[in-house]
């Protein structure tokens, strides 16, 4: 008998445990589900905070190159005067110092980006180098939208036998979810924008710098530049 209520009264804590097992993984599975659920609707309604149009940007794009032919610089500087007199800065903030500029090394290929703009919905910078590179464009939630100014692009992605092209002028449109390689043939920059989630591109665009270059200052200067644009919008209700 007394053996028999040992047994009994050692099963009690066994029990409990488990009860309070099932239930943390209840709660983890419910929570789980909100935030697939938020982000679920959230993804629905995103397009009510973004501000630029990909049509006018090209137009930006094509009267930039036509205002200073073969002068990157004036390129550039056409653009950001166009666009902070557009946008006022109670709707949208952006970065006028064409100076800014920072190595960017993602997915294998190596260039230069200067931030125009940086919010958690959208994007716009300049991107490119002199001497050409190549790599992986990477795997994003968000739609791409390159702007070639000057020098061409050329794209890649698997059972494609031929090349895509893209000269100066030319938009190329990569959905998000697609992937492709591409290349910046002889030197080429670029007015890239992309709008989606933002921070979800952060870790493709810092992860060379961490395991590969280890270019500590260059990584410091992105984050620094990306994180007070972004603050700077927030302030001003721009998501």
């Amino acid at each position: 008998m007394a053996s028999n209520k040992k047994a009994k009264g050692s099963q009690g804590p066994s029990n409990g445990n488990k009860s309070s097992c099932l239930k943390t993984w209840g709660t983890r599975l419910v929570v789980f589900l909100i935030f697939v659920v938020t982000c679920g609707w959230l993804d629905t309604i995103k397009s009510r905070w973004y501000v630029f149009d990909p049509t006018s940007l090209h137009e930006l794009a094509q009267a930039a190159i036509a205002a200073s032919p073969d002068d990157t610089a004036g390129m550039i500087s056409h653009i950001v005067t166009n666009l902070t007199a557009t946008y006022p800065s109670t709707q949208i903030r952006l970065n006028p110092d064409s100076s800014e500029w920072v190595f960017n090394n993602a997915g294998g290929a190596m260039g230069a980006m200067y931030i125009i703009h940086a919010s958690i919905t959208e994007y716009l910078i300049i991107f490119g180098t002199p001497l050409g590179t190549e790599g992986h464009t990477g795997l994003h939630t968000a739609d791409d939208y390159f702007h070639i100014l000057v020098g061409e692009q050329w794209a890649f992605k698997p059972g494609a036998l031929e090349m895509e092209r893209y000269p100066a002028g030319s938009q190329h449109f990569l959905p998000r979810f697609t992937a492709k390689q591409y290349k910046m043939h002889e030197g080429c920059f670029a007015l890239e924008y992309a709008r989606g989630w933002i921070p979800l591109m952060l870790p493709f665009g810092f992860a060379d710098t961490i395991t590969s270059t280890l270019d500590i200052p260059t990584f410091y200067h992105t984050a620094r530049v990306t994180g007070r644009e972004m603050i700077k919008n927030l302030l001003v209700g721009k998501i």
